[in-house]
């Protein structure tokens, strides 16, 4: 199915848009010893930017909200370079970014008001400006979503719950969700072994 064990690193990498020849360590172990992982690595990046639900745009993007928030510039870079070739603008990259950015503040705060659980924190408002999630220029539907996947992964179980609420409300199905946190965390599962 993959031919030669070069060949499987290959079709990864070039799934996310990544030099073919990029060295990686884990990756290049697990090439070269024709590990069975590496196989179901590039079968599960396959099948999760191909999810039915989401459209090419939106897989990409959510991709790389993932590659920004695990700081992952290699990635970044070559998912940048995809999104712009399917059409996606300079805006649009900038409300992902700004968008995993401001996730990240709320991931953070969020978690220690819910670790807390004390009245005295919980009603202290919280003064964070956020403005951008007001009229996303990627809809609000996307934006929700996007900021729901972010916080799965960051581990933020109040932004979870209000995201997914949130993206429901804008029209998004469950299977939608699913397959944006699927993605997400194949995606983080992936920038580990870079």
């Amino acid at each position: 199915m993959f031919g030669t064990t070069s060949e499987t690193k290959k079709n990864l990498l070039a799934e996310l848009n990544l030099p073919t020849d990029l060295a990686s360590v884990f990756l290049d172990r697990l090439n070269s010893a024709d590990h069975r992982y590496i196989k179901d690595l590039k079968i599960n990046v396959s099948n999760s930017l191909k999810a039915s639900t989401l459209s090419e745009k939106d897989a990409v993007l959510l991709a790389l909200g993932v590659a920004i928030n695990e700081k992952a510039s290699v990635l970044v870079a070559s998912l940048e370079e995809l999104a712009k070739a399917k059409g996606v603008e300079e805006k649009e990259l900038l409300e992902v970014a700004s968008c995993v950015s401001l996730m990240n503040a709320n991931n953070v705060f969020y978690r220690f008001r819910h670790f807390m659980d004390k009245e005295s924190y919980n009603n202290i408002p919280a003064g964070i400006r956020m403005s951008i999630m007001m009229n996303p220029v990627l809809g609000k539907e996307f934006f929700e979503l996007l900021s729901l996947v972010i916080s799965a992964i960051n581990g933020c179980e109040m932004c979870v719950t209000s995201h997914e609420a949130s993206v429901k409300s804008h029209g998004a199905s469950e299977q939608r969700i699913f397959e944006a946190v699927r993605l997400g965390a194949i995606l983080k599962s992936f920038i580990v072994l870079l």
